[in-house]
């Protein structure tokens, strides 16, 4: 099967490739962690969580139950490096998704040397616990696509453009991106070591059980189960929006070609690189033009929040995702208008009374029958595409 320059892709490898392994998975408890434990315990992975203890606002690990779902559990801070090497020496894990951080720009304002311990340390803590090891393991270091060095243009930021960042959130991560480079090219060169490693940039991401302050869609819907109206700051800030499910898929597909470098007649040292996993172009819309989508399914109102003296944020932001669909025959699944339904429809559910755990599953499983219509390569069965 080919996609355009992706070479020889194997079908259903998502399931081929977890059923069994052993996947440490750093930030289990926050809105991407928890999404992610999910889709792999329903692959059929052991899955080890490491993550400080959830914080209040952190309702969706208590609601998914994930603390029965994995197979271990360790709580722990990132930046406590003997406390983390042991957790992962002692699981030997076969995967390893790093998703620790301090993940909002304004909160970095606030604690900046605590968002550059977690995001920049955290993440010389995770590789460094992996240096030396001669097991066969795929790293996917999660960052952000605010790493790039924000001139605010209208074209997308390609993987090679400069790293950077105003705020302190977005330069740790851009440090991030060049810590994990730095341990790549110096201790796990791919002719060399066992352990392969990838860094992934994704665009900002949406959907059902995100209760984070600062955060748009958990702001509005807080104001809409309250019956106030959405206060919107940054109105007319563009960014890549997309369902949380769309990263989590590239992540996934990501460290199977690490695991799986044949999967593609790309060498494992591009393989072995950064990659952005953003939306369609269409998915590149203004906060307001969430907001106004939300609430045709929500109902309710929104008014302008807009201060001068608010913190800086970028105002223009989207991601290339050339390098991704080529080399991985990766693509998003769902349209920005799709990824705005299933957000909205995970909360009223919810809101109404279904256990959150079923309106969990139901969304994963729209988004793969989905892909699977698309013909996503990573989705097909095995057994009908050989026939």
């Amino acid at each position: 099967m080919h996609l355009g320059k992706c070479g020889r892709y194997k079908p259903a490898m998502f399931h081929d490739l977890f059923l069994g392994k052993k996947v440490f998975l750093t930030g289990h408890t926050g809105f991407k962690g928890c999404w992610l434990a999910t889709w792999l315990v329903s692959l059929g992975a052991k899955v080890c969580g490491y993550a400080l203890s959830p914080e209040p606002h952190e309702l969706l690990y208590r609601q998914l139950d994930l603390k029965s779902r994995l197979d271990q559990e360790v709580f722990g801070d990132i930046r406590d490096p003997q406390r983390l090497k042991a957790a992962m020496v002692s699981f030997e894990p076969d995967y390893v998704f790093h998703l620790a951080a301090q993940p909002l720009v304004r909160a970095s304002y606030v604690k900046p040397r605590e968002t550059f311990e977690i995001n920049v340390m955290g993440t010389v803590n995770v590789l460094e616990s992996l240096v030396g090891s001669s097991k066969p393991c795929s790293v996917v270091v999660v960052t952000t696509d605010k790493c790039y060095e924000n001139k605010e243009w209208l074209h997308a930021y390609r993987e090679e453009d400069p790293l950077g960042g105003y705020d302190p959130y977005s330069a740790s991560k851009g440090c991030a991106e060049l810590v994990t480079s730095a341990y790549r090219r110096s201790f796990f060169n791919p002719e060399k070591s066992q352990v392969r490693i990838s860094s992934a940039r994704a665009g900002n991401v949406i959907g059902g059980g995100d209760w984070a302050l600062d955060r748009i869609v958990p702001d509005v819907m807080r104001s809409v189960f309250a019956n106030e109206p959405v206060a919107v700051r940054n109105k007319r800030s563009t960014r890549p929006w997309q369902h949380v499910l769309e990263p989590l898929s590239g992540y996934l597909a990501l460290a199977a070609h690490l695991s799986q470098p044949k999967l593609t007649e790309y060498s494992e040292s591009l393989l072995a690189s950064a990659f952005n996993f953003g939306p369609e172009l269409e998915g590149n819309r203004s906060v307001v033009e969430l907001v106004e989508q939300l609430l045709v399914h929500t109902g309710g109102s929104w008014i302008d929040a807009s201060m001068p003296n608010e913190p800086h944020e970028a105002s223009k932001l989207n991601l290339s995702i050339d390098k991704a669909y080529h080399i991985l025959g990766w693509k998003p699944t769902w349209s920005f208008a799709r990824s705005v339904e299933q957000t909205a429809l995970w909360y009223r559910n919810v809101q109404d009374g279904m256990d959150s755990v079923l309106a969990t599953r139901q969304c994963l499983e729209r988004y793969l029958q989905d892909a699977k219509q698309m013909a996503q390569p990573w989705a097909l069965d095995r057994r009908a595409s050989e026939r």
